[in-house]
């Protein structure tokens, strides 16, 4: 095993926000909203370099881990419903720009884009696509591969899907049934090939430890899978147990929850593991094959971080739909209402949905540069 990293077990005792997004939620305040979004809209200049983040806050199972923000979709009329929102949305972040803004990249996230009807995503692609004046843009997916029809298959083919992240997180079935995620080995291994042949270009699998009846055999089993079907980005995440902030988490096992130590370990060794394998670490716990553009971005050092965390995108303008999206500007953050039934209320009634955000001085966006800088020099 390589570089064993330090221990600092008093460090690990101390509350702080989660790492995963930057500025973390407690930057957040109701100070931004309607109108900052609005005004930073209207900024935007006709070449400007735009990237898309539509929010699908919908799932056909809730796994019990899980804190995104997501609902059960076991009614179309929901789906239908929010839908409606989301395109009014659409139209009025597009009349504001005014034709200003030149969008490269849309990704789809949530929950589970693919909770939607795939007919309904091409229609929402095909929407983005005339209400913005697109040509081309590179398009990205989560998806449940539990739930990934044939006829979703084909539409990410037609539409040329280019990067795919499956939401995988463990492969050992008692663990799977400890955190409610039934998913067998073979249809990770299955859909792989399939997304492959549909001629993906790159493929991501979100993995976890920390997870409860987890052990280092348990995470080394899974990262061997893994790293056999060489997905060419890995994001190994550390479970956070919060159920006093999310109630479906009072469904798993607190005392079969690894503690703080055991997890410690899990980290280093999952880094130290995928190393081994081939993979180029990107930030501390983001992973990429050596010809992946994020791996190639580390290393030539154009490398940027948006709030959903590395990217070689370079856009500085990210514009969040949906419910609980974030917007992302020079001197912006803006989040939208994370409520579903808030967000229609708010578009229903013609505003801007933003609740709340972070207004950037100089010196924070410093702060952020030098944060990603630093994580990459070796």
């Amino acid at each position: 095993m390589g570089r064993m990293w330090t221990h600092y077990p008093e460090l690990l005792q101390r509350p702080v926000p989660r790492y995963t997004s930057y500025p973390t939620a407690a930057d957040f305040s109701a100070s931004v909203g309607p109108d900052a979004m609005a005004d930073a809209l209207r900024q935007i200049d006709k070449a400007t370099p735009l990237s898309l983040y539509v929010h699908i806050p919908f799932c056909e199972e809730i796994c019990w881990y899980c804190g995104c923000n997501t609902a059960r979709s076991n009614k179309q009329s929901r789906l239908s419903a929010y839908l409606d929102m989301l395109y009014r949305e659409i139209e009025m972040v597009s009349a504001l720009l005014g034709g200003r803004g030149r969008v490269q990249r849309i990704s789809f996230g949530g929950g589970s884009p693919n909770a939607l009807d795939a007919l309904d995503f091409v229609r929402l692609l095909g929407d983005l696509t005339v209400a913005f004046g697109t040509e081309n843009p590179l398009v990205s997916l989560e998806l449940d591969p539990r739930r990934l029809t044939p006829a979703w298959l084909r539409v990410i083919e037609a539409t040329h899907v280019a990067n795919v992240s499956l939401g995988v997180q463990t492969f050992d079935p008692a663990v799977q049934q400890a955190i409610g995620r039934i998913q067998p080995l073979d249809v990770i291994e299955t859909l792989s090939r399939k997304l492959r042949g549909a001629g993906i270009q790159s493929l991501n699998f979100d993995l976890m430890y920390g997870l409860p009846g987890q052990d280092l055999t348990s995470l080394l089993d899974t990262l061997g899978h893994a790293a056999e079907m060489r997905p060419d980005r890995i994001a190994l995440f550390g479970y956070a147990h919060v159920p006093h902030i999310v109630a479906r988490q009072r469904r798993i096992d607190a005392s079969a929850l690894p503690d703080d130590a055991d997890r410690f370990m899990m980290a280093n060794v999952g880094h130290d593991f995928l190393v081994a394998q081939g993979y180029r670490p990107v930030g501390f716990d983001h992973f990429a094959l050596p010809h992946d553009p994020v791996a190639i971005a580390a290393r030539t050092h154009t490398l940027n971080r948006n709030f959903q965390g590395f990217t070689d995108d370079e856009a500085e303008h990210v514009i969040g739909l949906g419910a609980s999206a974030i917007s992302q500007f020079p001197g912006l953050y803006a989040q939208n209402e994370k409520n579903i039934g808030a967000y229609r209320t708010a578009v229903g009634a013609g505003h801007l949905p933003v609740e709340r955000g972070v207004v950037r001085d100089a010196e924070s966006k410093g702060q952020g540069f030098n944060a990603r800088a630093a994580a990459f020099r070796r």
